[in-house]
């Protein structure tokens, strides 16, 4: 298959030129070019017609004879908040003049210069937080050429922890409110402005129906309630809110030292007073060198009491936000002083291709490593963009390194669920799409492996990266700790990767996966590394059983300590989160019999510790009862899924049906709070959220905890600001859902039919059966469906007095079919050729036997 590639660059005249392409021939290709004019230039690189990341790519070109002062370094670009930003300036042949420079930005950066006396300036400034920054260089009280230069600072570096604490306003609904099952309503308010936002309806302490939202504006609003998309009496509902009850922040008094300055290892406290500022949701981040911990204690007369507790010493950035606003002086920033915890990180980054694109018809693979698992107990499944479900082969390339194969029927996303004794595998249900990507970057990467969830002492602890559905970029994984990590990289060339690190003390670590500078969903993870410990290695357990297991039931199994000496402990957590102890006892000198009785229908995580060491395998998960929440089962559709307007409501429906009863939970994270709310709806559940500041929305869609295949979603919102914006604010909502049939399965108990995309116009036919017909011989005609897309072919024959005797029908590939029939009588016969629904051109045909 030829792929396109395709490069230009726009001159600062308007011009556009070509550059030269080679070739690497290992995957890569050169760009080449040499410029012809000086100022700042464009590069866009095409792939298939689809720009690659991060073109268009900017360049300043300069002359090098022309005596100008010039300037040139990353700190003229990016810069890391806390990390020093560095560029270097050329002077030579500049004639006399004075140097000057400056840095603007959303914080003081303090700036150092050195002479490096060979006519050149080494120059470094420190930006203590993120945003764009503007860098001034001059000569001769004159800008140089690119100057003042655009920089962009990100928050890496920074660990960011967060706490919101609402308090909504809550009304009773005006007149009488007869509809009882709150369940069944779902409710809107439009404020004066036009603002319209989901909100809660609640009982309220008198029995009467109430709801709940946040005031922002004053004067007269309206309340839309529906039941099942229909206006319940009395809807819409007016409701007036007051001056005194719209939250404003300027109102909230803060005070403590702690704003200011603070200390390591304890409790800094800041007391919160928002008795005067009417209702809204308070929310405090705090950011810095390390990930502090945050304790509010709620006095209950409007007073809070909020406390952070940093492990680093350093600068500390603290937002109070109350109804979306910054109370008066934040952000605040506060120097910490103290003993640090002594973490050490080690980075390492690698530049990943696209993986080639796949075709319909061609070979596809996903691969994945997992020590210590029998291949016997993997299965596989992959669901077509149509809904058509089949198992797929799993092969074991080399050890512990298998690979799911599928051959695809059509184009589009197909979901890949890749299983362990009928418990998904930490990365799946997969997202794998057949042909060109639709979007790209970190929230399309999936990592997932054990030593994300736990490691040992100076073992290697590894895990899996997939990067196929994220497209090209640079992929970073960090380890910070007690002790500096090696890590390795081991890159499949399929857009999967292998990554082990080995760190030489225990203690807490931080693992952390970024691509193109932004971390995936669930990064960075907490992973606990126990002390070293060989005897756990050769204790094994035996017996656990397989699927099939009842709540209420015990559960028996054996553990072999192989001659090693030490002490087992054994614990079981519920899906809820609940633990248990397990009862052991001896069976003989070296093994133990372990049972436990399990309450909850589920996934539950079995703990086996050899002296307080995870033996290999543990934590077993073990699926308890008829438990069908299946994440790969769920579909997430709606415009609230694409796209969006600030101040205006968005959805999109979760549909849950074949998928059983679990826990869905919808996080919405992005620059704004938003408001949200979730509603039962015949295929699922209906999500509404309105967001109040435009940018890049994440919309994440939990089953039972693991992401349903394509989320998160991710939401491009334009409009106004209407509120303050915030690095990343996260919006909750958790629903247990109830099983849910889908009407057509209801109808038929069958199973549920796939969702073709077709076209029977698009069929031709031809043949002599489709106009004259011979008594007691084969008929024939042939029907070409190749270009109408995924169906199904339908043919019927109906005589003078009754059906003809036979039809037979024959696929021959590529969606190519021969059609037989067989008549015992003259006749005129009408003959129906379809395909899925709709009659093909021509259909029914007539014909004279």
């Amino acid at each position: 298959m030829r792929r396109f590639r395709e490069a230009e660059v726009n001159m600062p005249s308007g011009n556009v030129d070509k550059p030269l392409i080679e070739d690497n021939r290992d995957g890569t290709v050169s760009v080449k070019y040499e410029p012809k004019e000086e100022g700042l230039h464009e590069l866009v690189v095409k792939y298939n017609g689809e720009n690659v990341q991060g073109s268009p790519f900017k360049f300043h070109v300069d002359s090098i004879s022309s005596g100008y002062v010039t300037a040139h370094g990353p700190g003229l670009v990016h810069g890391i908040t806390g990390e020093p930003a560095n560029f270097t300036i050329s002077t030579k042949d500049a004639g006399a003049g004075g140097l000057s420079l400056a840095v603007e930005g959303p914080s003081k950066a303090e700036i150092s210069c050195h002479d490096n006396k060979d006519g050149t300036v080494s120059v470094s400034y420190l930006p203590t937080s993120p945003g764009e920054y503007k860098v001034a260089v001059k000569f001769a009280d004159k800008h140089i050429k690119g100057s003042p230069y655009s920089v962009k600072v990100t928050g890496e570096g920074r660990k960011r922890n967060q706490v919101s604490l609402g308090s909504q306003s809550e009304v009773t609904l005006p007149g009488k409110v007869t509809e009882k099952d709150i369940k069944a309503l779902n409710a809107s308010i439009t404020a004066p402005s036009g603002l319209e936002e989901p909100c809660f309806l609640k009982k309220l302490a008198n029995d009467h129906l109430g709801i709940s939202f946040t005031p922002r504006e004053i004067g007269q609003h309206l309340v839309m309630v529906k039941k099942k998309g229909v206006e319940i009496a009395g809807s819409p509902f007016k409701i007036v809110v007051s001056p005194k009850e719209v939250g404003d922040a300027s109102k909230v008094k803060v005070e403590g030292a702690a704003l200011k300055e603070g200390k390591t290892h304890q409790d800094n406290k800041v007391l919160i007073d928002t008795k005067e500022a009417g209702y809204g949701g308070l929310s405090m981040s705090i950011e810095g060198p390390s990930k502090a911990e945050i304790k509010c204690d709620d006095k209950d007369d409007g007073r809070l009491e909020v406390s952070y507790n940093p492990k680093e010493p350093g600068f500390y950035i603290i937002n109070l936000k109350f109804a979306d606003h910054h109370v008066e002086g934040s952000p605040f920033t506060a120097k910490v002083t103290g003993e640090g915890s002594n973490t050490q990180t080690e980075r390492i980054k690698r530049d990943r291709d696209a993986a080639p694109i796949t075709t319909v018809g061609s070979s596809c693979a996903l691969t994945f490593k997992m020590p210590g698992v029998s291949a016997l107990d993997l299965s596989a499944t992959v669901a077509s963009p149509g809904g058509v479900v089949e198992d797929a082969t799993i092969t074991e390339l080399e050890d512990n390194l298998h690979a799911v194969n599928f051959v695809p029927k059509e184009l589009g996303v197909h979901t890949v669920s890749v299983r362990y004794r009928d418990v998904h595998i930490p990365g799946s249900p997969f997202q794998f799409t057949v042909g060109p990507l639709k979007d790209g970057g970190a929230h399309r990467v999936h990592a997932g492996g054990p030593g994300l969830e736990r490691g040992e002492q100076n073992m290697p602890n590894e895990f899996n990266v997939w990067t196929r559905e994220a497209g090209a970029g640079s992929l970073a994984i960090s380890v910070e700790g007690p002790s500096k990590a090696e890590i390795d990289f081991k890159d499949r060339k399929d857009g999967s990767c292998y990554v082990s690190y080995i760190v030489s003390e225990p203690g807490e670590y931080r693992v952390g996966v970024k691509f193109n500078d932004s971390h995936i969903p669930e990064s960075p993870y907490k992973v606990y590394v126990t002390p070293a410990n060989k005897d756990a290695h050769r204790v094994s357990v035996n017996q656990l059983p397989d699927a099939g297991v009842q709540v209420d039931k015990p559960i028996v199994f054996t553990v072999d300590r192989s001659g090693c000496k030490g002490q087992l402990d054994c614990k079981v957590v519920s899906p809820s989160g609940h633990e248990d102890d397990c009862f052991a006892q001896y069976l003989d000198e070296d093994t133990y019999s372990v049972r436990f009785l399990p309450k909850e229908n589920g996934i539950h995580q079995l703990h086996v510790k050899w002296n307080s060491v995870h033996v290999p395998g543990s934590p077993f998960r073990l699926k308890i009862g008829k438990q069908d929440a299946d994440p790969a089962a769920i579909h997430a559709h709606g415009k609230g899924l694409e796209k969006g307007t600030t101040g205006q409501k968005s959805d999109f429906i979760v549909d849950t049906c074949n998928a059983g009863a679990g826990t869905l939970a919808v996080t919405v994270d992005g620059p704004s709070k938003v408001a949200m709310d979730c509603t039962e709806v015949d295929e699922g559940y209906k999500v509404r959220y309105t967001p109040l500041s435009p940018g890049h929305y994440y919309v994440g869609i939990k089953y039972d905890g693991y992401h349903i295949a394509g989320s998160p979603f991710k939401v491009d919102v334009d409009g106004e600001e209407l509120a303050e914006r915030g690095p990343k604010e996260q919006s909750l909502v958790v629903v247990e859902t109830i099983e849910k049939v889908s009407a057509r399965k209801q109808e038929n108990k069958g199973p549920s039919m796939p969702k073709f995309n077709s076209d029977a116009t698009k069929v031709t036919s031809k043949g002599m059966g489709l106009k004259k017909a011979f008594v007691g011989r084969q008929n024939q005609f042939t029907v070409d469906a190749g270009k109408a897309g995924q169906d199904m072919l339908w043919v019927g024959c109906f005589g003078p007095k009754n059906p003809c005797e036979e039809v037979h029908i024959k696929h021959i590939g590529r969606n190519q079919y021969q059609v037989f029939y067989t008549v015992k009588e003259r006749g005129k016969y009408i003959l129906v050729v379809r395909w899925g629904e709709n009659d093909i051109p021509g259909s029914p045909f007539e014909v004279e036997v």
